[in-house]
């Protein structure tokens, strides 16, 4: 049976990448990027029901999502089992076939692909060859900037005026110079945050600190 949209849909970005502590610093940028241009970030690691398979899950998140960002640059070898991490390549492939499979709704589906470097992904996924790859070069900032002009350019939200994807990054660095004092009033810390923590803490932030546009346009 078809699943019913979700209220969100059109607003819902899934992040696709790894998890570890070495990409968590461009992981939290990405979020951070995606609810400052008025996006709900959704991911993998919000899953926290056992009762239920991963696999399942991440095909209701998918479902729930018209926007996907798929960062397929961790291709190196696990240092214990000398294998690679095939989790990315494969919720691509998820994603992919949902909007090629799906219904209309599904078909509607947008995604976001990056590597570390240009042309890369050429030499272990090059089925994706003739895709429009981009390329972060393992930096926040340019991640943030790739994100942002993104979805200025396919989320077609034109009352959301947003600022350039550099003041984005200025943005995300002033919340990470205020997150642990907001993480006091709301009585977490800091180096603890779950995804659902890390959320709120990006919602709370922005909703004391509307982009400039905003601030303009209510004022």
């Amino acid at each position: 049976m078809a699943r019913q949209r979700s209220a969100d849909y059109d607003i819902s970005v899934f992040i696709n990448c790894p998890f570890d502590t070495n990409y968590k610093y461009l992981f939290d940028a990405l979020i951070f990027a995606v609810q400052d241009c008025g996006f709900i970030a959704r991911c993998a690691s919000e899953i926290r029901d056992v009762s239920r398979g991963r696999i399942d899950k991440i095909f209701e998140i998918i479902s729930e999502c018209r926007f996907g960002i798929h960062d397929i640059s961790r291709t190196e070898l696990d240092a214990v089992s000398q294998l690679p991490r095939f989790n990315m390549p494969l919720e691509l492939g998820i994603f992919l076939a949902a909007k090629y499979f799906g219904n209309r709704s599904q078909q509607d589906k947008i995604c976001l692909v990056m590597d570390r470097d240009e042309h890369r992904y050429q030499k272990f996924c090059s089925d994706l060859k003739g895709y429009d790859i981009d390329t972060h070069n393992g930096d926040a900032r340019t991640a943030v900037i790739r994100v942002r002009d993104w979805l200025r350019t396919e989320g077609r939200q034109s009352a959301w005026l947003l600022p350039s994807g550099s003041r984005l990054f200025e943005r995300y660095e002033e919340f990470l110079r205020e997150l642990p004092a907001l993480c006091d009033q709301l009585n977490l810390n800091s180096r603890e945050l779950i995804f659902a923590d890390y959320t709120k803490c990006c919602a709370a932030w922005l909703g004391d600190h509307p982009r400039d546009a905003e601030r303009q346009s209510n004022g």
